[in-house]
């Protein structure tokens, strides 16, 4: 079920002040180094193709927090219908000229699904006591599970 699709190879080269790292080996050390100096870091997932609701949680993140990092990763453990996975949105540009006009001090991460899954796609199971019947996943069966791994 992996998507073709791949932008985040693509981010050293969309980037303006904002730094978009794409790969857990660049995000670790930053985090730690931020967290070693007492930094608040504030972390806003997404799945990208922002709208106003993300943008005011990255606001109110970006109010309350020194550093705000948001993660743009389209998951395809929340799709159990892969043709859903192909339509989804992805517009990394104007993603990042959204967050911008927030901050350019955000750190985006952008990684590649064979970053997140580097052992293959796998969704674990989580017994959430009828949750996972409600929402989106009473259209989306195994949602859940996926938001959740």
């Amino acid at each position: 079920m992996q998507n073709s699709r791949n932008y985040s190879k693509f981010a050293p080269l969309l980037k303006r002040n904002m730094r978009v790292l794409k790969s857990i080996g660049e995000i670790q050390p930053v985090l730690e180094s931020l967290r070693r100096n007492g930094s608040a870091i504030g972390l806003v997932p997404t799945m990208g193709a922002l709208h106003e609701g993300h943008l005011a949680i990255v606001r109110r993140a970006n109010d309350e927090n020194e550093i705000t990092v948001v993660s743009i990763f389209v998951n395809p453990t929340q799709f159990n219908d892969s043709s859903d996975l192909d339509k989804y949105p992805r517009n990394l540009q104007q993603d990042l000229d959204l967050l911008a006009e927030i901050s350019e001090d955000i750190i985006v991460f952008v990684p590649e699904v064979s970053e997140m899954y580097s052992e293959g796609i796998v969704s674990k199971k989580y017994d959430f006591n009828g949750l996972e019947t409600e929402m989106e996943g009473e259209f989306r069966p195994g949602h859940f599970q996926g938001v959740a791994t």
